[in-house]
């Protein structure tokens, strides 16, 4: 029997409805450590733009602190700062571009960057299928902690069932990041929706279980083999191992 409890089902994107594959991503040591980056892709343009004022190391250093200084903010306000705002504080550390030059020399490394994140995120066709199946009977919300809204929206088109979305938030179209409460609310002002009319979908128990939670939307957790839930993460609705699975759960036939 389908589950007429809810009206809309909402979904987070990065891997949840997509798969981001950052193994794919070459190795690079970046402050002693090897990890999988874009920059082999950054550093060619900016030692083309500024030539012999290019320090790659001193860039790293930079470009790693003001990483860790936007984490902390974010944790701290709820708040989303976008890539193009990561590089233009880096650049302005760096003081090896005109300010005049800067806005438009970091979007142009913010869509090197993000050129390469979405080459490595796909969408699994199970998933693509179980939203297509979920849009026969329920109206479709995304919501996603992204820091680029154009690559952001992007990744979901490359989908093919972007048109099946009535309701899609970026966060960094809107400044906020789950779990934030406000993020919450403003997707059930698009849909219409009480809370309890929505079921929210998403594989990170803070942002999506515990932040949904917070308005009272029930979850659905993809805990993809997990045992248990962090301390202190109320228990959701649902837990499932895969997107694929939700249907089922909710008494779609295949």
């Amino acid at each position: 029997m389908i589950n007429r409890e809810f009206r809309a089902i909402v979904v987070d994107l990065f891997d949840t409805l997509v798969r981001w594959e950052p193994e794919r991503l070459p190795l690079m040591e970046i402050n002693g450590r090897m990890m999988r980056t874009t920059m082999p892709w950054i550093f060619p343009r900016l030692q083309q733009r500024l030539g012999s004022a290019f320090d790659q190391s001193g860039f790293v250093n930079i470009y790693t602190g003001v990483v860790e200084e936007i984490a902390l903010e974010r944790e701290r306000d709820g708040i989303e700062i976008t890539c193009w705002e990561r590089f233009v504080r880096t650049l302005v550390r760096v003081n090896a571009v005109s300010p005049d030059e800067m806005a438009e020399f970091a979007e142009e490394l913010t869509r090197i960057h993000m050129n390469q994140v979405r080459a490595v995120t796909t969408a699994p066709s199970q998933r693509v299928e179980a939203i297509q199946q979920l849009a026969s009977h329920y109206r479709l919300g995304l919501l996603s902690n992204f820091d680029d809204a154009r690559c952001g929206r992007e990744v979901l088109a490359d989908t093919g069932v972007a048109e099946l979305f009535e309701a899609v938030i970026i966060s960094a179209e809107v400044r906020l990041r789950k779990p934030d409460p406000r993020i919450f609310r403003q997707m059930l002002a698009m849909l219409d929706l009480a809370p309890n009319e929505v079921l929210f979908v998403g594989d990170t128990p803070r942002d999506d279980v515990w932040g949904a939670g917070q308005v009272g939307i029930p979850t659905v957790w993809i805990s993809r083999g997990a045992a248990t839930l962090p301390e202190g993460i109320p228990q959701p609705r649902f837990i499932i191992n895969e997107l694929s699975e939700l249907p089922q759960v909710l008494g779609l036939s295949r």
